[in-house]
This record gives structure tokens, C-alpha cells and sequence, in this order.
């Protein structure tokens, strides 16, 4: 995930659940997606794939991104 671009995730952006989690997901609706990963201007503390930021779908800037997903036989390879 660390690389050029931020990159979109499906993820809506909202606070996690205080429980504890195996891929926790966020907010089930809202404004703003979830960016992850950092990119090539950005602080260092946020380049880390832990680091989520919320923007707005519709936003579009040199620096944001996405990454594809191949799905082989029904699963997705991790």
C-alpha cells in the first residue's frame, strides 16, 4: 500500500468499532471514502498503510489513486 498515491478504499470513512476486529471496516455509510498508503509528498507519520484519510468521492488530484483486484475461481487472492 505504501507508494506514489494514496489510494481509495471501498471503506466509508467513520470511526472503528471499540471492539476488537479482524479487518475492520468503518462506517457502513457517508461522505467520504477512506485513502490509505501515503504518497510521494506527504508527511511520513501518514505513509504507513495503518493511516486513514477521508475524502470526498468526487475528489480527484494527481495523488490519489486506486489499486486493482484480480479475482481468480470466486476468491480473492490476499
Amino acid at each position: 500500500m505504501h507508494g506514489n498515491v494514496l489510494e481509495w478504499c471501498a471503506d466509508w470513512y467513520g470511526p472503528y468499532s471499540s471492539a476488537e476486529q479482524t479487518d475492520p471496516t468503518g462506517a457502513a455509510s457517508g461522505r467520504t471514502r477512506v485513502l490509505r498508503g501515503g504518497y510521494w509528498g506527504d508527511y511520513l507519520q501518514r505513509t504507513r498503510s495503518a493511516a486513514r484519510l477521508g475524502s470526498k468521492p468526487a475528489d480527484r488530484d494527481d495523488y490519489k489513486g486506486l489499486r486493482c483486484v484480480v479475482v481468480v475461481g470466486g476468491a480473492s487472492a490476499r
